[in-house]
C-alpha cells in the first residue's frame, strides 16, 4: 500500500513518515506534499493507494484536495489528520475513510490502516477465488466461423442489435448467446452495470461522469467509458469499495 503524507507542519509529516517507515511490509511512502495544490500535483504524477491527509492548510485545504482525487479514474482511499476534532462530521462527508487527532498514535494509525486494507480485501478475495477456477471459454463469431474467447480477456460485453459484442484488449468478437444467459453463468466475472452491458469485475477500475452528469465506468485495457444505470450504481460502487 503506497502512502502520501500531506500535512502543511514539516514536524507533522517527519513524524507520519518515520511511523509509515516503523511499520514497514505492506506499507510503503508514495512522498510527502505541505499542501492540497502539492498533494494533487504528486498524486497525478505518481498516485497512491491512500492519502494521510491534512485538513487545515494554506491555500487548498485537505478536504477540497480530497474531493479533487475522488474524482479521478482510480481515487485513493483518505485518512484525514488534524488537531481539530469539529472536522470530524466535514470530514467524514468527504468520503474519508477515517479521521485521527494529532499527535497520531501508532496504534491508532496501524488501526486505521488494516481498516482501509479490508476494504478491497473482498474484491481481492473474489479475484483469487476466480483465478483458481478453469477460465470459462466463450464462442464467439469470427469471418464467418467460430473461435473461443477466455473470459479473463473480456473487457466487457454489450448487446447490440441481435448480437453481444464481447470488447477484448486485440478489438471485438460477436456472441449469439444472451447477456442474462451470460450474467447467470459467469456472474463470478461480469457485473451488470445497464440493461445492455456487462463488464468484468477484474477490470473495473474507478467511477466518473460524462458533460450531463451522468455516472459511467472506467475499465483498465480500454479507453472507452460505459454508462450505468441508477439501478446498478450501488453494485458498482460497492464492488469498488470491496464490499461485494
Amino acid at each position: 500500500m503506497k502512502i502520501l503524507v500531506v500535512d502543511d507542519e514539516t514536524l507533522a509529516r517527519q513524524r507520519l513518515m518515520a511511523l509509515i517507515e516503523e511499520l514497514g511490509t505492506p506499507y510503503e511512502l508514495s512522498g510527502e506534499a505541505a499542501n492540497g495544490e502539492e498533494a494533487l500535483q504528486h498524486f497525478r504524477q505518481q498516485g497512491a493507494d491512500l492519502v494521510l491527509m491534512d485538513i487545515r492548510m494554506p491555500g487548498m485545504d485537505g478536504l477540497e484536495a480530497a474531493r479533487q482525487m475522488s474524482d479521478s479514474e482510480r481515487p485513493p482511499a483518505v485518512i484525514f489528520t488534524t488537531a481539530y476534532e469539529e472536522h470530524a462530521l466535514e470530514a467524514f462527508e468527504t468520503a474519508a475513510q477515517d479521521y485521527l487527532l494529532k499527535p497520531v498514535r501508532r496504534e491508532r494509525l496501524l488501526a486505521a490502516l488494516q481498516r482501509c486494507q479490508r476494504l478491497t480485501r473482498s474484491q481481492l478475495n473474489v479475484a483469487a477465488a476466480v483465478g483458481e477456477q478453469p477460465v470459462p471459454q466463450l464462442s464467439a463469431s469470427y469471418r464467418g466461423g467460430v473461435m473461443t474467447l477466455p473470459l479473463d480477456e473480456v473487457i466487457y460485453l454489450r448487446a447490440e442489435a441481435k448480437y453481444v459484442v464481447a470488447r477484448h484488449a486485440d478489438g471485438e468478437l460477436l456472441l449469439e448467446e444472451s447477456l442474462k444467459s451470460l450474467q447467470t453463468k459467469y456472474g463470478d466475472w461480469l457485473l451488470r452495470i445497464h440493461r445492455n452491458a456487462l463488464v468484468s469485475r477484474r477490470c473495473l477500475a474507478g467511477l466518473e461522469k460524462d458533460t450531463q452528469g451522468t455516472p459511467r465506468v472506467v475499465l483498465r485495457g480500454c479507453d472507452e467509458t460505459l454508462e450505468i444505470s441508477r439501478r446498478h450504481l450501488p453494485d458498482v460502487r460497492r464492488l469498488l469499495r470491496g464490499e461485494a
